[in-house]
């Protein structure tokens, strides 16, 4: 499994356009399925949170190489399906994320930091 990712969350739906969030959510799920089918990502995982108090209703883990990531988000196919989906949804965000060997080399970098930092 690729080790980089892209975490996409959203908050409430917008009052008034819950018909409209379930067309995005489709449209943004067609895009992903897409982008795996011809390579351009290697897996992506839609996941709707149970309601607990915060802000974050749900989110797309979407696994590939951190260049063809980079490419999807520069993209204006991106760009467009991103704005549809903030028209619909509070609180939407777009993170770079990090997984196994990504994750330990964020790992070793925030050790170097508090190493570095414990001695100041």
């Amino acid at each position: 499994m690729a080790d980089d990712a892209l975490f996409i969350g959203w908050g409430p739906v917008v009052r008034g356009r819950e018909q409209r969030a379930v067309e995005v959510f489709g449209e943004t799920v067609a895009y992903w399925q897409a982008a795996r089918d011809d390579g351009r990502v290697e897996s992506f995982e839609p996941c709707f949170l149970q309601p607990h108090g915060g802000q974050l209703g749900g989110f797309m883990l979407i696994h590939g190489e951190r260049t063809q990531l980079d490419r999807l988000i520069e993209s204006d196919e991106f760009d467009r399906l991103i704005a549809r989906a903030g028209a619909v949804v509070d609180d939407l965000g777009v993170v770079n994320a990090f997984c196994g060997e990504a994750l330990a080399r964020q790992m070793g970098f925030f050790q170097e930091a508090a190493r570095e930092l414990a001695t100041a």
